[in-house]
């Protein structure tokens, strides 16, 4: 009882007064009330998020509205799932025409939706194969696979000896492997012992990863990496560090990963996050965005040099390929080709960093950095200018002003909007930043529950640096 009554106060304190009814989708009387859901969630579901208090009852492009009928701006995208826009028109018609005819084959058999999705992607993107799955985890977990069996088949590394480099600060999933390299305490604890297997080094270093090569090359598979680091709070490279491990990586013999799944697909201005620097990987991962927000949909892609050297029955997914997902994935690409997404990502990213740099301008004691390429973006705070007020406390300000976005790391906000956001909507947001700390902000600190002390920033487990994030 006494969580339940927590919950309860939480909920009621977090919900906020200031939430628009735009009236757009009327309410259903006969559906439930967001804090039911929100409490039923609670008490029916494990606690691995923490979710901003505002539940999704129906989405079309940019918009999302509660069973209570409010409407709201989304920032977040699905964590760049939804760059088509909520419910685009195109893709679900190739959800529901699919659905009508066949689902699922599982790779036992043919289907007749896989071989098409798979010459579009590979000439989409350039490459001779790829290997379809689910989620991004699966894609990252595959990506693994095909490097240690390529490095142990092709650069003939002695058996139980092969490494992985990854980057400090990188976000690769939840899996074992995924988590085996982060630099979140909060990912790795409990989850012990870690793969081993596995080096890191400092994102955006190319001197620090030549000197890994050098002295580890002989038995580095691959270098998997993200090109725009997404959850360490969209850290941008220093402009040609991607050249740089693209021509390490040919020296030393090493294949070049790149983890794709959020930056990807348009969502930094470009096809691919590595396009910036007309670099190509060896082996690309994508996802999210490629289920065009309707259904799980991830795959990788390689050269048949790399590719082949998993044979029949070495890995695989009873729904990786099915006919369903590859109907919606290729309606998905098509508009992402066909509306230019790419292009409008670049250019209103162009325009949203605009506006939140004069919002930067008002508050320069409160903002620290605003960064990004195209429409992937962060703003960085003061967090010892905002203590005890959060990253977090922002977020649902922001929320009660109808703009939907998310914090990583207690102090970034991350804007990663629809690539179909107009500009009236970005303005929006940037306006309702720009509120929050002229007007919520100075009121916040008095509404925090209890005052602690401002603690040091944590050490990571994993590498022993100072934890990103601790401005």
């Amino acid at each position: 009882m006494a969580s339940k009554r927590t919950l309860q106060h939480l909920v009621k304190r977090f919900w906020g007064k200031h939430v628009r009814n735009f009236s757009a989708v009327p309410q259903d009387s006969t559906a439930s009330s967001s804090q039911h859901l929100i409490n039923l969630e609670y008490e029916c579901s494990a606690h691995n998020y923490h979710p901003i208090p505002i539940v999704f009852c129906q989405a079309k492009g940019s918009s999302i509205w509660d069973p209570e009928g409010n409407k709201y701006l989304d920032f977040l995208s699905a964590y760049s799932a939804v760059n088509q826009g909520h419910c685009h028109p195109k893709v679900l018609k190739a959800l529901v025409e699919q659905a009508e005819k066949l689902t699922l084959s599982s790779r036992a058999f043919y289907n007749d939706r896989f071989p098409v999705y798979a010459e579009r992607l590979t000439s989409m993107f350039g490459y001779e194969m790829v290997l379809p799955m689910n989620t991004g985890a699966e894609g990252v977990e595959t990506a693994l696979k095909l490097a240690r069996k390529w490095g142990y088949m092709k650069k003939k590394i002695p058996r139980d000896e092969a490494i992985i480099v990854s980057c400090c600060g990188c976000f690769h999933g939840r899996t074992l492997a995924a988590v085996s390299m982060s630099c979140d305490n909060e990912a790795t604890n409990g989850f012990w012992p870690l793969l081993p297997g596995l080096l890191k080094v400092d994102f955006g270093d190319e001197i620090g990863l030549e000197k890994i090569f050098k002295e580890h090359g002989e038995k580095i598979a691959g270098l998997l990496f993200e090109p725009i680091q997404g959850e360490a709070g969209v850290i941008i490279p220093p402009d040609g560090y991607l050249k740089a491990v693209r021509d390490l990586c040919s020296k030393f013999n090493v294949l070049m990963i790149a983890d794709e799944i959020q930056s990807g697909l348009g969502r930094s201005g470009r096809l691919l996050a590595c396009d910036w620097e007309e670099v190509r990987p060896d082996v690309v991962i994508l996802g999210k965005a490629l289920g065009g927000g309707v259904l799980p949909v991830s795959a990788v892609l390689a050269d048949k040099d790399v590719m082949l050297c998993i044979q029949p029955g070495e890995h695989g997914s009873t729904f990786g390929g099915n006919p369903l997902a590859s109907a919606v994935a290729i309606a998905s690409l098509d508009v992402i080709r066909d509306e230019r997404l790419s292009d409008r990502s670049a250019k209103m990213g162009e325009e949203l960093r605009h506006q939140l740099l004069n919002v930067q301008q008002r508050f320069p004691e409160i903002i620290k950095e605003v960064r990004g390429k195209g429409l992937f973006n962060a703003v960085e705070l003061n967090s010892k200018a905002l203590f005890p007020v959060t990253a977090f406390d922002i977020c649902l300000k922001l929320k009660e002003r109808g703009i939907l976005a998310k914090p990583t790391h207690d102090s970034i906000i991350r804007l990663t909007p629809p690539l179909s956001m107009s500009s009236a909507e970005l303005q929006e947001g940037s306006k309702a930043l720009h509120d929050v700390l002229e007007h919520d902000l100075p009121q916040m600190p008095k509404e925090k529950p209890q005052r602690v002390s401002h603690t040091a920033a944590k050490v990571c487990d994993r590498c022993g640096r100072n934890s990103f994030g601790s401005s």
